[in-house]
């Protein structure tokens, strides 16, 4: 009797191998051969669980937004009772990737986010990714204080968050330089509603 394979568990095995590939040499550096090596799979049952090399970018690309999601849902619902500043802050020190944990993930993300600009079906999944996250920004900072345009704010949050990334991978700014500037932002953020 053939053996089963768990086809959804196979694509994830995969797409674990193309952000492995894709943190040590970049998107350019993965083919289909060295995700199947990686894998430690057939090449043949890449190629059954992908049709293409962008189809199977689309589900890794879709996989990493939702470990992020996960997390950031994660550490939102584990302390119910902190403040929507608090949860802002966290879920916003999370989208930024800076800590040391979250440096492989940011290379890979950064990766996706580079190949995004000249293909159409990653794009879509980023802003997808991005909308999400716009969404939970802006209820949080609903909650939290009386603005006339929390779209706005969420908005500008999210686009430092996504950019403090890229300064602490290139060295630019340590961790806790990045993590530093994104507090000072929501304390202004608070302060200015304050007043």
């Amino acid at each position: 009797m053939p053996k089963q394979v768990d086809h959804e568990s196979r694509r994830r095995q995969i797409a674990e191998a193309v952000c492995q590939l894709a943190d040590e040499s970049g998107l350019e550096g993965v083919t289909l051969r060295d995700v199947a090596a990686r894998a430690q799979v057939s090449m043949g049952a890449v190629q059954r669980c992908f049709g293409t090399k962008e189809e199977m970018l689309v589900f890794a690309l879709g996989h990493v937004g939702e470990q992020v999601a996960g997390r950031l849902s994660a550490r939102l619902t584990a302390s119910p009772a902190q403040s929507a500043r608090t949860a802002l802050g966290h879920a916003a020190s999370e989208v930024s990737l800076v800590q040391e944990k979250r440096r492989a993930e940011a290379r890979v993300w950064l990766a996706f986010a580079a190949q995004a600009a000249v293909s159409p079906s990653l794009a879509e999944i980023l802003r997808s990714n991005y909308a999400d996250l716009h969404k939970v920004f802006t209820q949080l900072i609903t909650e939290g204080c009386d603005t006339p345009d929390p779209e706005r704010a969420a908005r500008t949050l999210l686009a430092l968050a996504d950019g403090l990334t890229t300064h602490v991978l290139i060295g630019h700014l340590s961790p806790t330089a990045a993590l530093d500037v994104l507090d000072g932002h929501l304390n202004q953020l608070w302060n200015e509603r304050a007043s």
